[in-house]
């Protein structure tokens, strides 16, 4: 009987220790070589609900400001993102868009537009080019302003040419957004009351077009 006791106290510690680790209430670490139980499902919807709410910042809100010098000074002016075909941009209030045509035009006087024309991955510029002197030279003299464009709000363009004469400026440019989408931007502006707001305001929206991911 006496050689039995020590073995008794021995399980009663046993039972002590496991009692004292159940009621901590932590879990034991992962043994090596074992793997971790898989994730609960409420876990796994939190995790579904972050990829959602990602995926939603990314995309470009209905409306944008984009503060103006006008007439009457600096002018905050808000502008609505419309879809076309393969793309997205901002258009003012007085412009209207044609999403089959690609074109955007000022509402009250539509000779004032720009045709908008999104462009392969593996566009020749140098077709392009020459394209774009042949339509431009029944416009007037030709001039070349490719590059980087001091304060103008696209920025840069591979392929800007211009020409001015009686009727007004045409323009023909081959733009790059910066998520890598090559578009051709044809903009006809007469010459008339409306010309400095038109191109004020269209250079700025032709600087919002992005392509659809």
């Amino acid at each position: 009987m006496l050689q039995s006791r020590p073995i008794m106290m021995s399980i009663s510690l046993i039972v002590m220790v496991l009692a004292l680790a159940a009621c901590s209430g932590n879990e034991p670490s992962t043994p090596a070589g074992e793997t971790t139980p898989a994730p609960s499902t409420e876990n796994e919807q939190a995790a579904e609900t972050g990829g959602t709410e990602e995926a939603n910042e990314t995309e470009r809100p209905q409306t944008e400001s984009f503060e103006m010098l006008t007439a009457d000074g600096n002018q905050s002016l808000e502008a609505t993102l419309q879809q076309g075909e393969g793309f997205s941009l901002y258009v003012f209030e007085k412009f209207t868009f044609d999403a089959a045509q690609g074109r955007l035009s000022l509402t009250d006087n539509t000779d004032y537009y720009v045709d908008i024309e999104p462009l392969p991955s593996d566009y020749n510029l140098a077709e392009l080019e020459t394209t774009g002197k042949e339509e431009l030279e029944k416009a007037g003299k030709v001039s070349d302003y490719s590059g980087e464009l001091v304060e103008h709000p696209l920025g840069s363009a591979e392929l800007y040419l211009q020409a001015s004469g009686e009727e007004g400026i045409s323009d023909y440019m081959v733009w790059t957004s910066e998520e890598g989408d090559a578009f051709l931007f044809r903009l006809h502006n007469p010459k008339g009351e409306e010309a400095s707001e038109f191109a004020s305001l269209v250079l700025v929206s032709l600087s919002t077009v992005q392509g659809d991911s």
